[in-house]
């Protein structure tokens, strides 16, 4: 029987060939994995990692519903009265605005929202080592923040320790997407998705369009009530019923209570709408984002310097800067393919047996990096990886003695 074992791998010249890895047996014609399906952020993925969105999706089949069922309603019901007795330009007007709503609404919920990467085992442990190396001889722990400097404002940049490093300007954490964002705006649960660098453009259009089919569709709801109610009364029109088939025209059609349903859904909705569409004008033209608007950050109220170092103080060239430039690529590689030599966190637990967890807790297993120069202090540094997980060779030039723990298909704790 095979056990996980310890081994001392010896790297850099004098110490021996380098060992050979420790390859986890796998059954012929197994397919390679993409790292979309062992991606440690709260998402999902469709179409084989080409579209991203969150985790808590019911109010984006709402918001999909509602702008269906109304769209709907209004070319089955109000469309065909309209053209006939006013212009042909109506259906063509809000089929070209449903249009760009629906594809809108879709870049918006399923286009990465500019996720940023998660550190690397050796990227947090360098970090920690830098935090501490800062902290000094202090009895308090080092400062989590650093400070850069933009445009002359000062920004303070804060450490995320779900991420493992410091993040950007204007990035944020999302705790429903479990991801660090930049240029967080806010997460949207009516899209179903975080909104973001990347896919603000989309989410403020699609605000956009759909005010405007809100709006045209309200007043053309309206006007079709007008037009029907000039011989028997508004009452009586939104009494009557079809005796056909209500997508037939014809002169003794009326309208349907689904027609007076549309209005009321058209009229509790547009508000909102309007408002949202309108606070999110004011965001762009100051090149803000609402999770900076919420906090106050660059409000002056704190002090009179402290200005907003992102705008540059022209509307036309904020609203140019956030919906006109380039789309910056994604930094995610999730259809990228995981290494068959390393374990991957989710991967790696999934082929470990049930026994082994509850034997070796390793959850928190401690790689030992010890720098042995011949003439030096040691020093030791010691990062947090998750059990199975083989550590990737360091840069040569030193002796380096690694502890790594290797999973095979049974695992049992190694005696002392």
């Amino acid at each position: 029987m095979k056990e996980c074992e310890y081994r001392q791998i010896a790297l850099g010249p004098g110490h021996g060939a380098a060992p050979s890895q420790c390859h986890l047996p796998a059954s012929g014609g197994q397919r390679r994995r993409r790292k979309w399906e062992t991606f440690a952020g709260r998402n999902r993925f469709f179409c084989d990692g080409r579209l991203v969105s969150g985790r808590q999706s019911g109010a984006f089949y709402l918001t999909l519903g509602l702008v269906l069922g109304t769209s709907g309603l209004f070319f089955g019901f109000d469309c065909p009265y309209l053209t006939e007795n006013l212009t042909l330009a109506i259906p063509i007007i809000a089929g070209l605005l449903f249009v760009f709503v629906i594809s809108t609404l879709l870049h918006t919920s399923f286009t990465d929202p500019g996720i940023l990467p998660r550190a690397t085992p050796d990227e947090a442990a360098s970090l920690e080592k830098q935090i501490d190396n800062s902290g000094g001889s202090s009895y308090r722990p080092p400062p989590r923040t650093k400070e850069v400097v933009i445009n002359g404002q000062a920004v303070k940049l804060k450490y995320c320790f779900s991420c493992k490093m410091f993040r950007p300007p204007r990035t944020s954490h999302c705790s429903l997407c479990d991801n660090c964002v930049e240029r967080f705006d806010h997460h949207c649960p009516w899209v179903g998705n975080c909104v973001g660098k990347r896919n603000y453009r989309f989410f403020y259009m699609f605000l956009l369009s759909l005010s405007f089919l809100t709006a045209f569709i309200f007043a053309c709801v309206i006007t079709h009530l007008a037009l029907r109610s000039q011989n028997i009364g508004l009452l009586n029109t939104l009494q009557e019923t079809p005796a056909r088939y209500p997508l037939l025209l014809h002169d003794e059609l009326f309208l349907t209570p689904l027609t007076a349903l549309e209005l009321v859904v058209c009229f509790f909705s547009v508000w909102s709408i309007l408002g949202l569409s309108g606070f999110h004008t004011y965001l762009v033209a100051s090149n803000l984002t609402t999770n900076e608007d919420i906090k106050g950050s660059w409000s002056s109220k704190h002090t009179e310097e402290n200005t907003n170092p992102y705008s540059y103080n022209s509307i036309v060239t904020n609203c140019c800067a956030v919906l006109c430039g380039p789309m910056p690529p994604s930094l995610i590689d999730r259809r990228g393919f995981l290494d068959p030599d390393t374990i991957q966190q989710s991967g790696g637990q999934n082929n470990i047996t049930q026994g082994a967890k509850m034997e070796a807790n390793l959850t928190n297993l401690c790689v030992l990096n010890k720098t042995m120069p011949e003439k030096s202090d040691d020093a030791a540094n010691c990062a947090t990886v998750a059990p199975g997980y083989v550590k990737s060779p360091l840069s040569q030039g030193k002796g380096v003695i690694q502890l790594v723990f290797q999973a095979t298909q049974t695992v049992s704790s190694p005696s002392a």
